[in-house]
């Protein structure tokens, strides 16, 4: 039976799971001002669903009694006194989104924005800020810009000690505008990169039948999980069974995640039955998603994943891995397995807070272990253009394995 937690929706992009947060909180025992209701609002949606019941051994009570008390003259103030108070949980991930942030996270899952193409994320160990991924022929990918790479400066401000959502909001902007940024790659600095601003259509999913000696190759790269991902691999998987194909690669490098549930469904057109992932709660309840249909094929497939593989796309390889469905090449994946929720504030913002973990189907905690693949081929520094062509070790070694079976009989 599927169990489901009291949230939603959900969302895992750079590790997010979005929830709705209803329902009001009973009033405080003492007159509060505009912003003080806000600090407390926020410290109860942490209290009543952080992960951690230790808080990060704080006494939790004694933390919403200290920053009640901060002067708070404006809504200014009390965002930084929020900020102030989640920074003590020493969680990237549980987060403030001023409104404006939170509405740009909502328009990227619906499929479009505006900016540089640029999927980021907080290192846990060096607080720099890393690119996860470039998103598919945006400006950023097309300047070069790498999976692991980091960003040391916006437009002339250091990175350091900015948040993932304040970064994220200075590469923003409107179409046409500029933005430089200072690239560090493997130690040694890059050149300043000038970017222009453009629209990014989030169109998640390439597809192709790619005919090799005596395979028809469905080659499907997976660029997101936002709100179209779904329908689109289901229509993709539909079009090359249609043209003949025997055989699939399933392209998850670069992908940063998105969706949760989006992850869970697509896993599904792959799967007839099994667990997909399990979620844990910091009661220790195990919530489950299962497969329940006829899978859309039951062709041989290889799944290429990298280290800009995360969250979402992890949970995806983890449950064809461990479902023995897919054969999994490339290199270990970026390593998230951390869910966070996403509450509307009463103000218009909203707060991320890290409220459970996942695991694969054999129960396995790929928290900043990420998932070693069952054949590891590293790949030589290519552009995202290049990737899925001749030029591409990994893609190579897919094809390779499936015209010759060698990888499937390893893995029997």
């Amino acid at each position: 039976m599927r169990k489901r937690f009291p949230w939603v929706r959900s969302l895992l992009g750079f590790g997010l799971l979005l929830a709705i947060a209803l329902g009001g909180f009973a009033p405080s025992a003492y007159a509060l001002t505009e912003e003080q209701r806000l600090v407390n609002e926020v410290w109860r949606m942490v209290d009543r669903s952080y992960v951690d019941s230790s808080f990060n051994h704080q006494n939790w009570w004694a933390i919403r009694e200290k920053y009640l008390k901060q002067p708070m003259p404006n809504r200014e103030a009390a965002y930084t006194t929020i900020q102030k108070m989640l920074a003590g949980l020493d969680d990237p991930f549980t987060r403030l989104l001023k409104p404006d942030q939170y509405r740009s996270l909502q328009t990227s899952t619906s499929g479009e924005l505006t900016g540089v193409g640029l999927q980021i994320a907080l290192d846990p160990e060096t607080k720099r800020l890393r690119v996860i991924a470039p998103v598919e022929g945006s400006p950023a990918a097309r300047s070069g810009i790498r999976p692991a790479d980091s960003i040391l400066t916006i437009d002339g401000v250091s990175t350091a000690g900015l948040s993932l959502d304040e970064a994220a909001e200075r590469m923003r902007g409107t179409i046409g505008s500029h933005v430089l940024l200072t690239v560090e790659r493997d130690g040694e600095i890059v050149q300043e990169i000038d970017l222009v601003r453009d629209r990014i259509a989030l169109n998640p999913v390439y597809a192709e039948l790619r005919p090799q000696e005596d395979r028809k190759i469905g080659y499907v790269k997976l660029g997101q999980f936002n709100a179209n991902a779904t329908a689109e691999v289901a229509h993709a998987i539909a079009r090359l069974e249609k043209q003949g194909a025997d055989a699939y690669i399933l392209d998850l490098r670069n992908n940063p995640g998105g969706l949760l549930q989006a992850g869970i469904e697509i896993a599904r057109l792959w799967v007839d039955e099994g667990t997909i992932v399990y979620t844990v709660n910091r009661q220790g309840t195990v919530g489950s998603y299962e497969a329940m249909g006829e899978a859309l094929t039951r062709d041989p497939l290889v799944v290429l994943v990298n280290q800009g593989t995360a969250s979402a796309s992890e949970i995806l390889a983890g449950a064809l891995k461990d479902n023995g469905r897919a054969v999994i090449l490339g290199e270990k994946t970026f390593g998230k397995g951390l869910i966070q929720s996403l509450f509307d504030l009463s103000d218009g913002s909203g707060l991320a807070v890290t409220v459970a973990k996942y695991e694969t189907p054999n129960h396995i905690d790929i928290n900043k272990l990420g998932i070693v693949p069952d054949r590891v081929v590293p790949l030589e520094p290519i552009t995202q253009e290049q990737l899925g062509t001749s030029v591409d070790r990994q893609y190579q070694a897919a094809v390779e394995a499936i015209t010759s079976n060698s990888l499937f009989a390893d893995a029997t």
